[in-house]
């Protein structure tokens, strides 16, 4: 966490240097996302299989650009990002005949630092590390079709306290950016003790990943303290 925070204030101060020599060049893009997500799952010492879990909404992201030159640029922003994945066979520890499905989701509040590389006025490639806070857990349990039980809560301490991953992608014309993503922090806390004194999550390790499609929602909205916005900065970046 140390190194992410002089990581972090070390991109901004530079953000803040090149803000002062290029303010023409910097600029605000918002925009969705549609998630399609998996997980790497160890359960209980053995490697598990999650189905595609597909979330369209609630994910906005609001991205501040600095542009070095038309092939170079930097960004940061914020994000709130619907994360989680579908564990088709889940055992419950406490019931050794069980066969159960599992759905996990979580609200996170992210913040990105990324680089793009490329013609910033029409294709090119970004990349970049997002630490995320979760701010609402759910959970559902299936028996066969019927859902027997959902937990949710606000920042529960289910889940690790922090999220944190890296990312990649393209930017395409007229708005349109594939995007993948690996979490490196494990979506679960293993160490969580229920109201009946058990570990729920001891021995599942689940790390996400996931491939996201995105469309600007406000693909020609430009901020400067300088000139008023210019169209040919349309196609920024929608991480």
């Amino acid at each position: 966490m140390k190194s992410f925070l002089l990581f972090t204030i070390s991109v901004l101060c530079f953000f803040q240097i090149a803000f002062s020599q290029k303010k023409d060049n910097t600029y605000f893009t918002s925009g969705g996302e549609l998630i399609f997500s998996f997980a790497d799952v160890d359960y209980l010492g053995a490697s598990k299989g999650t189905n595609l879990r597909f979330s369209p909404f609630f994910n906005v992201q609001t991205a501040y650009n600095i542009d070095m030159n038309d092939n170079v640029g930097f960004f940061t922003g914020l994000s709130i990002r619907n994360v989680g994945y579908i564990l088709p066979n889940y055992r419950n520890p406490l019931q050794p005949l069980s066969n159960f499905k599992k759905k996990f989701r979580s609200y996170n509040l992210g913040l990105p630092v990324g680089f793009k590389v490329g013609n910033l006025n029409r294709v090119f490639f970004f990349a970049g590390y997002e630490i995320e806070l979760p701010i609402h857990y759910k959970e559902k349990t299936f028996d066969g079709g019927d859902r027997i039980n959902k937990t949710s809560g606000w920042f529960s301490n289910r889940q690790q306290l922090f999220q944190h991953g890296a990312f990649a992608g393209f930017q395409f014309p007229y708005g349109l950016s594939l995007k993948f993503k690996y979490y490196f922090s494990e979506f679960h806390n293993q160490d969580f003790v229920d109201g009946i004194g058990t570990k729920p999550y001891a021995g599942l390790k689940a790390n996400i990943f996931y491939f996201s499609l995105s469309s600007f929602l406000l693909r020609d909205f430009k901020y400067s303290t300088s000139q008023p916005a210019k169209s040919t900065k349309a196609m920024a970046l929608n991480y």
